[in-house]
């Protein structure tokens, strides 16, 4: 975990989550997973600086939030946009776009694979990535 994440949280510390997120991506190594494509499914968690969460909350203006449909949409569009081979690019991708925001102070992504092309049973392949944002 990030060293700025894991040591500096603060005590009026605000979590936003967008949880199940789902689309259908054509990601993976095989080529019947770039064919069929596959349901993946990501979860976030962004924390605003502080004082973007503290001016959101006091206005009541979407303006000044952290808009969670522009987020969605930003998630979405990397789930059935260009394939990439791999989770965790996915996860580092998406990541790394909500991350550059100025409100950002930390995000975490989580993608998971539940159809993901395993020899055995399983309930989910996952990767989460976490991102600290600008200064």
């Amino acid at each position: 975990m990030p060293e700025r994440f894991d040591h500096h949280i603060h005590a009026d510390a605000a979590c936003i989550e967008l949880v199940g997120l789902r689309g259908r991506g054509r990601h993976g190594v095989f080529e019947h997973e770039r064919v069929s494509g596959q349901e993946f499914v990501v979860d976030v968690r962004m924390f605003p600086k502080p004082e973007v969460f503290t001016a959101a909350a006091q206005s009541d203006d979407i303006d000044q939030a952290v808009d969670y449909s522009v987020v969605a949409s930003k998630v979405m569009a990397h789930i059935t946009g260009t394939a990439v081979n791999l989770v965790e690019t996915l996860a580092a991708r998406i990541a790394e776009e909500l991350a550059d925001s100025a409100s950002t102070w930390h995000v975490c992504v989580t993608v998971h694979k539940p159809q993901a092309p395993l020899e055995m049973a399983f309930d989910d392949v996952r990767v989460t990535v976490h991102r600290d944002g600008p200064g």
